[in-house]
């Protein structure tokens, strides 16, 4: 849809040019914004393209200062308040994933109304005088359920995810001509807002097939966007695995970065192209069971006044996250790392829309940056309020909620049973077994707690890396069962392949008269929970009815129903400290996941989803709450953890003496930036890998690292899937989750790092899951400018 058929020319271009005449301060960033004529010929349709060393919008140079923003995590009557934030902040662009998962929940059942109305929101953006950078993925990792793959392409089993899968191609295929139906009329060509559109989403980091990205640039071309500039994102460390010729590339990378050093191949690749940072990464996510991730705001400005001075453009992602409702948390990987429900990401705007000090701090910079006064920072959209404390004193049995139930000789994952969220609950019989036994789920994804005879015996949680649970004596006959939660699917990396619920096998290991007996059991009755608000409708229901379940299970796990009144509405933060883990509703709302061991304790309730007099909540709560209690206070509580043991990978008292272990490579790494190889003498064989740091090159007394690999027999990277940490001599899990496992993350902008004051050596040692034959390693020190802490002399042992 044209806004010119409904705003008077001159109106619009107000609307489409509210930069002309604006002039960068700085002369290497002298992108002036587009002519008064440039404006009317966008009112036929203009253009965006690149030029020297610059991008040019009708002609003119102009320079992208990009908001991030993602329509699902923004309640719709917020839409238009978040993105004059973004203006008043100095923006001029906003950048938004279109999510696939959201548009296409079931095969060929689309959906872009509501919520869903990707073309509204752009529409509000031009309304607004904002350009849009649109990324459609297919994939788009934002830390959301499967990176916004739809969950039912796991229903074909051999499917090839992001590979030219011929059913995954299809139905690519069909999604982004659905989402060109929507957008393709909204490109600048066409006198909409949308500037540029993007090709896949940071490919290398998934793996190197340029045939694949060229197929996923075709495919986008011809849902309509031939005419708008394509472009692609990567890493400045992998983005020549997949760069194609006839695409603009773009880096991403995170606060604090060598700015020069992001660029520099690009510059040697590219002398002429223009630089743009279409991720810089103003915070981070957090993950269950860790502490909420923070990043100073000096250094994020100090990176946007360096790039802007130099004419590079960026997108800031996320400039505002907000909230990942319902189940659409995704997961991390390496290893399982559910994301919490608050998208906050320590975004210049919070989680509920308002602006913080690194809002100002920022704000002030991009002033400096424009001839023209920014406009007043909007006021809230709603003010925020308390709630007190209510019971939720209405109980259905956790069972009451079952869907459908089939009965199987193997057990089966979600996937099998067309279940995408929630829980599914495993039944069978138990052999006699007079001592002690293992019972091993292959594997348990994710969560599972584990009934015999209805009393609680244990829980498997596939966060800790768990897969077993040593059970008590078992009479014959006994009944076994087995709830299992899900969480978000894994969202990055090559594990996006993430079935879920029990994915092989089940076994029970026990030794009977002098022998070890291993039973692979059989002939189940499958049941599943969906996490949906009609679900937990129909337990209540059906408690009230007194229809109880064939399978009673002891505690209270189950759903709770309450209500508190409002006489005027506003935004609020439930809190759920007292319960344990599940999915909750208000007023038929899906508002997120819970769960105690934090460290997000509340929940974010919009405003505009409460209503004056009664509002209804419903928890879900699969573990079963300490109090059935809830209140609501006026912010958040985001970095509350409730953990019975350590963050960090060393236990009390435990030390390691390296001089003891096996040599395999001593040496100095160089000082910078960049990656490094180290090789051994000779190849070495074994289970564990410990790098020790004996000094660093700033003197200091912390040693930090951003990523390690591992080489194998062939001097290839071995897969970091199976990695854990066996042990690390300090952790600065207080200040920034700079925990040991962030040299496995894939993620270049994190790292390892010791706490200040704890003298060298520093060493950790990573369990790389099985026996290897290991030949070197890669080491890369953290992105900043000098590489702060990165070690110096360096021992590598294998054992």
């Amino acid at each position: 849809m044209n806004l010119s058929t409904f705003i008077s020319p001159l109106a619009l271009a107000a609307l489409l040019c509210p930069f002309a005449g604006t002039l960068h301060a700085s002369p290497a960033a002298a992108a002036t914004a587009p002519s008064v004529a440039a404006v009317h010929a966008t009112e036929k349709g203009g253009t965006f393209t690149t030029g020297d060393k610059v991008f040019l919008l009708n002609g003119e140079p102009f320079v992208i200062k990009a908001a991030e923003l993602h329509y699902p995590r923004i309640p719709r009557p917020y839409w238009e308040h978040r993105i004059k934030m973004c203006k008043a902040l100095g923006m001029n662009t906003i950048c938004l994933y279109v999510f696939w998962n959201i548009h296409e929940p079931q095969e060929d059942q689309f959906d872009f109304t509501g919520d869903n109305d990707v073309a509204a929101f752009c529409r509000l953006a031009q309304k607004n005088g904002m350009y849009v950078i649109v990324r459609p993925g297919p994939y788009v990792c934002a830390e959301w359920e499967m990176g916004g793959l739809p969950w039912w392409l796991l229903k074909k089993k051999d499917i090839r995810l992001r590979e030219q899968d011929p059913y995954f191609m299809e139905r690519v295929r069909k999604f982004e001509n659905e989402v060109g139906k929507q957008l393709a009329p909204l490109t600048i060509q066409n006198g909409g807002p949308i500037i540029m559109v993007q090709v896949e989403n940071e490919y290398g980091s998934y793996g190197v097939d340029k045939a694949y990205v060229s197929a996923i640039r075709d495919i986008v071309r011809e849902a309509g966007f031939d005419k708008v500039t394509l472009f692609q994102c990567d890493w400045a460390s992998n983005f020549t695995n997949n760069g194609l010729d006839d695409l603009v590339w773009t880096m991403n990378f995170g606060t604090g970065a060598n700015i020069d050093e992001q660029f520099r191949r690009l510059g040697e690749l590219r002398p002429n192209a223009p630089k743009m940072c279409s991720e810089f990464w103003s915070g981070w996510f957090d993950k269950w069971g860790a502490h909420h991730e923070t990043r100073p705001a000096k250094a994020m400005v100090d990176n946007i006044d360096e790039m802007l001075s130099k004419g590079i453009s960026f997108s800031l992602y996320m400039t505002h996250g907000g909230t990942s409702f319902g189940h659409w948390a995704g997961a991390n990987s390496p290893g399982f790392a559910p994301d919490v429900t608050s998208y906050d990401y320590d975004a210049p705007i919070n989680e509920y829309g308002a602006a913080t000090p690194k809002y100002y701090e920022l704000r002030n910079l991009l002033q400096k940056y424009s001839d023209k006064k920014l406009p007043a920072v909007p006021k809230p959209v709603a003010d925020t309020i308390r709630v007190p404390q209510f019971a939720l004193t209405e109980f259905a049995p956790l069972l009451c909620g079952i869907d459908t139930t089939v009965k199987s000789r193997e057990v089966m994952c979600f996937e099998d049973l067309d279940l995408g969220w929630g829980a599914a609950v495993y039944t069978t019989s138990l052999p006699e077994v007079k001592g002690q036994s293992l019972l091993t789920l292959n594997d348990c994804h994710d969560y599972a707690i584990v009934y015999i005879n209805g009393k609680e015996v244990g829980r498997i949680d596939r966060v800790k890396n768990e897969r077993s649970l040593t059970l008590p004596p078992i009479a014959a006959g006994s009944e076994m069962t087995v709830v299992l939660e899900a969480m978000g699917r894994i969202n990055f990396g090559r594990a996006i392949k993430d079935y879920k619920g029990i994915t092989s096998s089940v076994t029970l290991s026990a030794e009977v008269d002098g022998d070890e007996v291993t039973w692979n059991l059989k002939d189940w009755t499958i049941s599943t929970l969906p996490d949906d608000y009609a679900t937990a409708l129909k337990a209540f229901d059906r408690a009230a009815a007194g229809q109880k379940p064939q399978t009673a299970l002891q505690g209270n796990a189950g759903y709770y129903r309450g209500s508190f009144n409002l006489k005027r509405t506003g935004d609020t933060f439930l809190n759920f400290a007292s319960w344990g883990k599940g999915q909750v509703y208000v007023n038929g709302h899906a508002v997120g996941r819970i769960w105690s061991i934090g460290p997000q304790q509340t929940l974010y309730v919009p405003g505009c989803w409460l209503k004056k007099g009664s509002n209804e909540v419903i928890v879900l709560d699969v573990t079963g709450p300490q109090q059935t209690v809830c209140f609501g206070q006026a912010h958040p509580e985001l970095d509350q953890l409730q953990l019975s043991t350590p963050t960090t990978h060393r236990k009390p008292g435990e030390t390691l003496d390296t001089s003891k272990l096996p040599l395999a490579a001593q040496g100095a790494f160089k000082a910078g930036n960049g990656w490094q190889t180290v090789s051994l003498d000779a190849p070495r064989k074994g289970r564990y890998v410990a790098i020790e740091g004996l000094n660093a090159h700033d003197g200091k007394e912390v040693a930090a690292i951003a990523e390690l690999y591992v080489l194998d027999a062939a001097g290839k990277r071995l897969s970091r899937e199976p990695w854990t940490v066996k042990y690390a001599d300090s952790e600065d899990a207080e200040n920034g989750n700079k925990t040991a496992d962030k040299v496995y993350d894939l993620q270049e902008s994190t790292y390892w790092s010791t706490v200040a004051g704890t003298a060298f050596p520093h060493v950790v040692v990573i369990d790389l899951g099985s026996e290897q034959t290991v030949t070197g390693i890669d080491y890369l020190p953290r992105a900043e400018q000098g590489a702060p802490a990165g070690i110096k002399d360096y021992k590598i042992y294998v054992y």
